[in-house]
């Protein structure tokens, strides 16, 4: 294993790179806001962040990553178009992996752009690249912006969208949904429970509940209000499966989401998106003819990503993690400023794991 020393001289070594490139070097402080995380994410983020508390300042988390900081900045006070680097520490909690590191160092480099994001989605993945061409590892991209517009073109609901979009990166979530929503399964018991009930207040007392009259009266209005509404059909369901199981190389994923377009019009600006990326990688050296590309790639770990994502695996070494991840956040910007947004796309590496690679057979 590296020692710290030397993983922080790999740390300054790649930051000084994305320094040439034209990156400013910022250094969002270790204590992050617990708020702003957890209104990004929700409770989920506590199961895999360390919470602190601070008489003055209410409840704090230490740095689970680095965008969400860089991305506050730069909504408050960065000029356009701007780019952005930093190395430092993250931690994460790790119950499921308890052989993984809590505590480890990230070297990143973020790209805020409105000029033409298909072009810096190709520099950032570029730039990765390049630093780790010395390495064995294997690039996997997706595009998460597929997905959402499938989910948006579905004839149903404004509140089953919006439940599905809640969803997207919750795989197995987002499933028993299209399948309720397909009608192929029936309504949880709960639902069912309180949408009987001849006193929904008291039901939702006996389940430990807290919420307000308010807060079950508008429930109970959603719940009915969905009864009400037509279950998907077959083909559009059929639609989303065979959008989620598109897996090849990129020019092939591409051929494959054209013929899918002709069922599925809704996906035709994100694949024109995807097409003028695929372009924008070939100009800069990329070998697309080999570059793996999945739709569903990256939902199950890059959560504020939108469109664009990345990494990069050893693939003769199962046991360890991505070594760089990336992706795209446009939605991420309006979040946090206010209203105002601005394209943005950016990527991390792993620089402990590239000096463990160094020394693996």
């Amino acid at each position: 294993m590296p020692t710290r020393s030397e993983t922080n001289a790999k740390a300054l070594e790649l930051r000084r790179r994305f320094e040439q490139a034209g990156a400013t070097l910022v250094e969002p402080p270790l204590l992050q806001p617990a708020e702003t995380l957890l209104d990004l994410y929700g409770e989920d983020i506590r199961g895999r962040a360390y919470v602190t508390s601070d008489a003055l300042r209410g409840e704090q988390m230490l740095r689970p990553d680095f965008t969400v900081p860089v991305v506050q900045m730069h909504m408050a006070e960065g000029a356009e178009p701007a780019r952005y680097t930093y190395a430092g520490e993250v931690f994460r909690r790790q119950e499921d992996h308890p052989d993984r590191p809590n505590e480890y160092v990230q070297v990143g480099y973020e790209v805020f752009d409105r000029t033409n994001p298909a072009v810096a989605d190709a520099g950032v993945f570029a730039l990765m690249e390049q630093a780790l061409s010395p390495y064995d590892v294997t690039p996997m991209t997706g595009d998460i912006g597929l997905l959402k517009a499938a989910v948006v073109g579905l004839d149903t609901s404004d509140a089953r969208r919006a439940a599905l979009m809640r969803h997207i990166w919750r795989p197995k979530k987002f499933r028993a949904l299209l399948d309720r929503f397909a009608g192929k399964t029936p309504m949880s018991d709960a639902r069912a429970v309180l949408l009987a009930a001849t006193d929904p207040f008291a039901e939702v007392s006996a389940f430990g509940g807290k919420r307000s009259t308010s807060e079950i009266e508008q429930r109970i209005a959603a719940l009915k209000a969905d009864t009400k509404t037509p279950p998907f059909d077959d083909d559009a369901l059929r639609g989303i499966d065979q959008l989620l199981a598109i897996s090849a190389v990129l020019p092939e994923a591409l051929k494959q989401l054209h013929d899918l377009s002709r069922d599925m019009p809704s996906i035709t600006v994100a694949i024109a998106g995807l097409k003028a990326r695929m372009d924008a990688l070939q100009s800069h050296g990329v070998q697309v003819d080999s570059l793996m590309f999945e739709t569903s790639y990256g939902r199950t770990s890059m959560e504020y990503y939108d469109g664009f994502v990345f990494g990069f695996y050893a693939q003769q070494h199962a046991d360890m993690p991505a070594i760089a991840t990336g992706g795209r956040y446009d939605a991420l910007t309006q979040r946090l400023g206010d209203g105002q947004t601005i394209p943005a796309v950016g990527g991390v590496l792993r620089p402990g794991l590239m000096l463990e690679l160094e020394t693996r057979p």
